[in-house]
């Protein structure tokens, strides 16, 4: 059983032709795949319950029931009490299912797959529906569902949780709430984004001695990037490096009101490297700029100015962060148009995003970091529908804008035309205002130090989420998104 999890994500397509094709190269039975990943679920059950005497498993009629036919197999020759309930007519069982059926039977267990038994139990197994199920769920299964989660005891979900897309994570109409899932073979990509985090609780990976040669052999365009990864993404910094070498940064936002925006990215931009900061905003916010961060520098322009002044303003950076506290007023359109059209790599958040959706343009030097909202308007689609798949969500924007995407929520996931990355790092605390805006401001930086838009976005989104995760170790109900800040530019071990 790994201890960590492994790097790449599949599709279950992916994965289930590519455990027969490996398993028969290396002369592995498909059953004997069975029996391990049974014998892996079991030891998981037994280390993390240890008290666990009365168990429910409930089967399916595919491998995955199969699976817990073996788990019931097992916890009977453990001498556990097991009631095993069955979601098909036992008889109706064929191929490797069957057998395992058969073995648990000879071993002395009983099969009910009338009503669902009653308890009191104290380990509940799920092995409903693995990786196929690709339609609501409906009848003994649905009731079958609401069941387990209504019984409010540990679950531990076989493969995935039933009722879970294992592509995009999305629910087909419930899903088992588990508190642990072990994965076989190979990760499933919808195990790390959208709603899978509601019902996937710890995940555990068990390759059952096949992984090496499945990595090695079968492609995939999906990476898992925790927090492990961080010391080898963060940008390299010479020694002998000075503030010019590390980007001059323009923030351009926070109309009238809206000066918290702005001034929290330029605060996350320095804390995360860049060399220099300055921000473009409402001559209001002059005074709280400096009383809260004298290294931010102010950029003045005014409407009478003209363009071309604008113009000369922008083009002393290297970089844009575009969107915090912008609006959609006339004033901010012609930021938004002037930023536009200097051609200068940036990203671009918020209300920006917002205008970009009425106004498209396709550019291939940004970094667009919607929420599920904001890629929803960019796509002219519900946020249901973007949360419905949020991989192709992301290509479908990537596709229409150009650019390298961030598409925020639970499971980030940041695509830069040819490779997904899912953040396997970040917390329910960061749903709070202002952690967009921190998030602008750190890859903006890290896109002035790198001038890589994918390097700056893959390593300043999983920076920021792992930041919120150190800010939320005593307590996640009101982490503020300035709580962030001092934990960006400390040393990744």
């Amino acid at each position: 059983m790994a201890a960590s999890l492994p790097q790449s994500l599949y599709r279950s397509d992916q994965v289930k032709r590519g455990e027969r094709k490996i398993a028969s190269d290396l002369g592995v039975e498909m059953y004997d795949l069975m029996e391990r990943a049974g014998l892996a679920a079991f030891g998981l059950l037994r280390l993390r319950w240890p008290e666990a005497k009365k168990i429910l498993i409930t089967c399916g009629s595919g491998n995955n029931g199969g699976d817990g036919y073996v788990i019931g197999r097992l916890a009977l020759e453990a001498g556990l009490h097991v009631v095993l309930w069955s979601a098909r007519d036992p008889e109706t069982l064929m191929g490797d299912v069957r057998t395992a059926k058969q073995a648990f039977v000879a071993q002395g267990g009983a099969i009910l797959s009338a009503e669902l038994p009653s308890g009191p139990f104290d380990v509940i197994v799920d092995a409903l529906f693995g990786t196929g199920l690709s339609r609501s769920v409906k009848g003994k299964y649905r009731d079958a569902i609401d069941y387990i989660n209504a019984s409010l005891l540990p679950v531990l979900a076989i493969d995935i949780p039933s009722g879970l897309h294992a592509d995009t994570g999305c629910v087909f109409g419930r899903a088992i709430k588990a508190d642990c899932t072990i994965t076989f073979v190979a990760l499933k990509q919808g195990l790390f984004t959208g709603k899978a985090a509601d019902h996937c609780g710890h995940i555990v990976f068990d390759g059952l001695g096949i992984y090496e040669a499945f990595e090695a052999h079968i492609p995939t365009s999906v990476t898992l990037l925790g927090a492990q990864r961080l010391k080898n993404l963060q940008p390299v910094r010479q020694i002998s490096v000075h503030k010019g070498q590390c980007g001059r940064l323009l923030c351009i936002g926070g109309q009238q009101g809206m000066g918290g925006a702005i001034i929290l990215c330029g605060q996350a931009a320095l804390r995360t490297g860049a060399g220099l900061v300055a921000l473009l905003t409402d001559k209001t916010h002059i005074n709280a700029v400096l009383a809260r961060q004298p290294e931010l520098m102010i950029r003045q322009w005014r409407k009478e100015d003209g363009v071309q002044a604008l113009s000369s303003v922008i083009h002393w950076a290297d970089v844009l962060a575009l969107g915090p506290g912008l609006g959609q007023s006339a004033w901010a359109r012609t930021l938004f148009d002037a930023a536009l059209a200097s051609q200068l790599p940036m990203v671009v958040d918020a209300d920006a995003l917002n205008l970009l959706s009425q106004f498209p343009h396709h550019y291939d030097h940004w970094v667009l970091t919607p929420h599920p909202g904001e890629a929803a308007r960019l796509l002219d689609l519900t946020v249901e529908e973007i949360e419905r798949d949020r991989f192709s969500a992301v290509k479908e924007i990537h596709n229409r804008y150009g650019g390298v995407v961030v598409l925020k929520g639970a499971g980030t996931i940041v695509y830069d035309g040819t490779h997904c990355s899912v953040i396997h790092a970040g917390n329910p605390g960061m749903a709070s205002g202002g952690m967009g805006d921190v998030l602008t401001g750190v890859i903006a930086s890290c896109l002035a130090q790198t001038q890589s838009a994918k390097e700056a976005a893959r390593f300043g989104t999983l920076l920021h989420s792992y930041a919120a995760d150190i800010a939320a170790q005593n307590g996640m109900r009101g982490l503020l998104a300035s709580d962030l800040l001092p934990l960006l530019g400390n040393n990744i071990e």
